[in-house]
């Protein structure tokens, strides 16, 4: 009777015994640790043992962090040696925390549910992100524009949609630019429904192209022609503007239809002639840049967006066929304020008052035949510049008057 019961719980316990198969989930039991620092594990109903290496543990994780007696979740990965020599198998914390990582990833796609994760790593061609397995953002997915930088986001946490997901070779390819594209969708359509033209607002400079630059408010772009960056003169707006340089801009027309709007920089500063009388009062000396050049003088830029003509008469006191012969657009030249007019935005400018005055234009003056005949700004040898008349034209037309008196 006796031998009967033994052998029965014998064949109990034999058929209690599970099958250890590759990829199955088991629980261990610290069993001891050995000299190559590895935890030996007896796998539960199975009385078959396992080997835990310290780089199958969790990154938390260390072989001295336990001891005989401890239990942990283990996942199979491999057979180590055969059964006629005792083979027992590799275990793994760290891949069977990667299996549940990859569940949960799987089922955020499928619910189409973003993640958060932190950049790790700046490799060819993309990001490299720990989203506790390894993940992949390919750089044409980073940003809805070109980023020459990628080091800029190293160390980032990110919100990113899962474009592509397959735990089998472990490829995980994330998107960046999907929350971007969607954030500013969702701002563009508050934005539009608030602006209006005169609104002042904070920007940010997204493109510089050859005829503007294209400022970011928030979700939308809108264009700052090249003639609204400045009071000045601007060739090139990457001239005075960088990429991601904040700037304060004027909406000068939004076209609702479109998406466009029309920006303006310079209209948020300062007018350059105001207070122009006591910046440039009359008889005043400043510095100034020849801009353009025309047949009757030159303007001649003293401030930014401000420009005073030298009449030719007030280029030289040698005779001056034409500005561009004593003058260059670009030259740096000392001006001498004649007159200041605020409302009309003119100023009248003498280089030629500024020079040594000649010593033959110290002669007696010609007899004069009428009081007329004085130019405004005292050009006795040639009347002509300042009147368009001759000498002689004046002079008959005062001896006709005579006749008749």
């Amino acid at each position: 009777m006796n031998d009967s019961n033994e052998n029965k719980d014998l064949l109990d316990a034999l058929n209690s015994v599970s099958e250890v198969n590759i990829g199955d989930v088991v629980s261990g039991e610290v069993l001891a640790i050995d000299d190559d620092k590895q935890l030996i594990v007896g796998i539960e109903g199975t009385g078959v043992e396992g080997v835990v290496p310290q780089r199958e543990l969790s990154a938390n994780q260390s072989v001295d962090d336990f001891k005989p007696g401890d239990t942990l979740d283990l996942v199979v990965t491999s057979k180590i040696g055969n059964d006629k020599e005792g083979g027992s198998y590799l275990l793994s914390s760290r891949r069977l925390e990667a299996r549940k990582v990859w569940t949960e990833l799987a089922q955020k796609a499928e619910n189409e549910e973003t993640i958060k994760a932190p950049v790790t790593q700046v490799v060819k061609g993309g990001l490299v992100v720990d989203a506790g397995v390894r993940g992949f953002i390919p750089a044409s997915m980073i940003s809805d524009r070109f980023v020459e930088d990628l080091n800029q986001f190293k160390g980032q946490d990110l919100e990113l949609k899962i474009v592509e997901i397959d735990p089998a070779s472990n490829r995980l390819i994330l998107s960046h630019k999907a929350i971007v594209q969607k954030e500013k969708a969702e701002n563009r359509a508050k934005l539009m429904d608030t602006i209006k033209e005169g609104d002042v607002m904070e920007g940010t400079v997204a493109r510089l192209t050859n005829f503007g630059a294209f400022v970011d408010l928030g979700g939308v772009d809108g264009l700052v022609h090249v003639s609204e960056i400045s009071y000045e003169r601007v060739a090139k707006p990457s001239d005075v503007l960088k990429v991601g340089e904040k700037v304060t801009v004027k909406v000068l027309a939004v076209d609702f239809d479109r998406d466009r709007i029309s920006l303006s920089i310079k209209q948020t500063l300062p007018q350059p002639w105001d207070g122009i009388e006591d910046k440039a009062p009359e008889g005043s000396i400043l510095e100034g840049t020849v801009k353009r050049l025309a047949d009757f003088g030159a303007f001649v830029e003293v401030f930014p967006g401000v420009e005073g003509l030298v009449h030719i008469s007030q280029i030289s006191y040698e005779h001056v066929d034409t500005p561009a012969d004593k003058l260059s657009v670009g030259d740096k030249v000392q001006v001498k304020v004649l007159s200041v007019d605020p409302e009309r935005r003119r100023l009248a400018l003498s280089i030629k008052a500024l020079l040594p005055e000649p010593e033959n234009n110290n002669k007696p003056a010609a007899k004069k035949h009428s009081s007329a005949h004085v130019a405004d700004n005292s050009t006795q040898n040639a009347p002509e510049e300042e009147t368009g008349f001759t000498l002689g034209d004046i002079i008959g037309k005062d001896l006709s008057s005579s006749d008749q008196d």
